[in-house]
């Protein structure tokens, strides 16, 4: 035994597990009378925040709610779903499991029922859809009503009936503000269930840990670059791997949560303008959403404020437009089985002297590991060696370390070959450069193979995007007789625009080798997830229609 082992032991002392929940406990004990929520004409101090998370989990555990139960969310970005990021936890150790919002009621029932859900709450503008998924289900949980009293009188559609036998807001009032909610007994604990897409089938349950939602808070105040007080605005939907854990990062710095429920451009500039908002997330569609939007509802930025984004890198054009409006752009890349994003494009100053085509090369890059993720690479998927580090040799990009999931909720079987050789395997293919920056090229699934040949879709996307009149595109492989497969574009025109097929062809031309030209050109609006990514399976299935149309 070494003398630093001989007497010195683990003990309540000097060790207790990492946990976010500790964190809003701190900004309510140093800030009690700071704003942190803002949600319409309410507001609510650290104070009261804390409280309410109390009183969500003592009366989640006056209704029975024990460890390991799932308590399952379906709420817009909204007061309740802050309180559920705490409350569900202190809940003697419970859960949380958020749904996306725009799921429908058949991916809704298998959740419940996979996940094995013992209580929902539910916003009442999703109670028609969630009163279909309930009657296709097995689970039979307490169902909680959120009834929005900010609900705005211009919204879309009306709330919907009432479809449980409490309301939340009741909920609360008998919850005990003085509650001593439980911790994690470990760090390993589950904190969080959310499922992936599932667009090759079921989805599966990807599991949080707390260690890793703590490291991940942390890291997001360091990467996002996150002084005392920020001012965060929920674009970003909260369902979302939890958002990209930024639900628990806002209190390390005791911030304020301003509540969004949907993503319009003048709510958006309204809200910077009016409280202050230094930093937001969103898909690069939020982006086009802010500087595509009428000059009637923008207003000016009254400072720089922080715009994370992820998945594909941003043309350079909206680069260049984001700053001159005021955005500070951080690209970031990371997956639902890594808490979201913990790859950063980290930009070095001298970087800043380089002519523009060799800049717009180093952002397109998605970069380095957060601090907490302690490796990050691009193997050989069957030998899982090294590629060379030459920014051109093709590999799978992998993580390992304690922002990783624990794995996936009752399939042993899909968490083995996520994690094969000791390492989670991400499914995207990208390179490594000399000085350690990853670059993606495809998903593994979103390779074209024409005649032998890989083309990288992300590849010919960037070409698109140096066209003008492309707002937003994305290519698929489409089946070919002679060739295996050939690219295929799905082009959004920008308003005002007007091109031809052969132009765009002839735009890609003088870009790239000609096999990796797309075949056809189709412009039409891009089916996009609730996050704004761009659901390719529709596309690939659109592209195979094309082909059996046209014989």
């Amino acid at each position: 035994m070494s003398k630093y082992d001989d007497g010195l032991v683990r003990c309540t002392a000097n060790y207790q597990p990492m946990t976010p929940i500790s964190y809003l406990e701190r900004a309510a004990r140093t800030y009690p009378d700071h704003t942190a929520v803002i949600h319409g004409n309410a507001r609510s101090s650290y104070s009261q925040l804390w409280q309410d998370c109390c009183r969500l989990a003592s009366s989640l555990v006056a209704h029975g709610v024990q460890r390991g139960d799932t308590v399952t969310v379906m709420l817009s970005n909204t007061p309740p779903m802050i309180h559920a990021h705490y409350g569900i936890s202190l809940a003697n150790g419970a859960v949380l499991h958020a749904l996306n919002t725009r799921s429908d009621a058949a991916t809704i029932a298998f959740q419940l029922d996979h996940a094995e859900t013992k209580v929902i709450i539910v916003d009442r503008e999703f109670s028609t859809v969630m009163a279909e998924a309930l009657a296709m289900a097995s689970v039979n949980p307490l169902v909680i009503d959120y009834d929005d009293l900010e609900y705005p009188d211009d919204a879309p559609h009306p709330k919907g009936a009432a479809i449980g036998s409490l309301d939340y807001a009741e909920l609360l009032a008998s919850g005990d503000p003085d509650f001593k909610g439980t911790m994690p007994a470990d760090e390993w604990d589950a904190i969080s269930l959310n499922y992936t897409s599932g667009t090759t089938g079921n989805p599966k349950g990807v599991v949080y840990h707390h260690r890793g939602a703590a490291l991940m808070a942390l890291n997001n105040v360091i990467h996002g670059e996150m002084g005392k007080h920020p001012v965060y605005l929920w674009t970003l939907p909260m369902f979302h791997c939890n958002g990209w854990s930024f639900s628990w990062t806002v209190a390390v710095q005791a911030g304020t949560h301003v509540c969004l429920r949907w993503v319009r451009a003048g709510a958006i500039y309204a809200a910077i303008a009016d409280h202050g908002i230094t930093h937001l997330c969103g898909a690069p569609i939020v982006m086009s959403t802010l500087l595509n939007a009428p000059e009637a509802e923008q207003r000016p930025l009254p400072h720089r404020v922080v715009f994370n984004t992820a998945a594909a890198p941003p043309p350079e054009a909206v680069l260049q437009s984001m700053a001159q409006a005021g955005f500070h752009v951080q690209h970031l890349y990371g997956l639902t089985e890594t808490y979201g994003p913990t790859v950063v494009n980290e930009w070095h100053t001298d970087w800043d002297a380089l002519p523009p085509a060799e800049q717009a090369a180093h952002k397109a890059r998605q970069g380095v590991r957060y601090l907490s993720l302690s490796d990050l690479t691009v193997l050989d998927p069957e030998s899982m060696q090294p590629v060379p580090a030459d920014g051109e040799t093709l590999g799978e990009v992998m993580f390992r370390g304690n922002v990783v999931m624990k794995g996936y909720l009752k399939n042993q079987t899909a968490t083995a070959e996520a994690f094969a050789g000791g390492w989670f395997h991400s499914g995207d293919l990208g390179v490594i450069h000399a000085d350690g920056y990853i670059q993606l090229k495809d998903r593994s699934k979103d390779i074209i193979i024409s005649g032998g040949e890989n083309i990288s879709s992300i590849e010919v996307e960037d070409a698109l995007y140096k066209h003008p009149a492309v707002a937003m595109c994305s290519v698929v492989a489409m089946p070919d007789p002679t060739w295996g497969e050939r690219p295929c574009a799905f082009i959004e025109l920008r308003e005002g625009h007007d091109i031809s097929e052969a132009s765009i062809i002839e735009h890609c031309r003088s870009k790239l080798a000609s096999y990796k030209c797309p075949a056809r050109v189709v412009f039409d609006d891009l089916p996009k997830t609730s996050t704004g990514k761009i659901q390719k399976f529709v596309l690939r299935a659109r592209a195979v229609e094309l082909v059996e149309t046209n014989e």
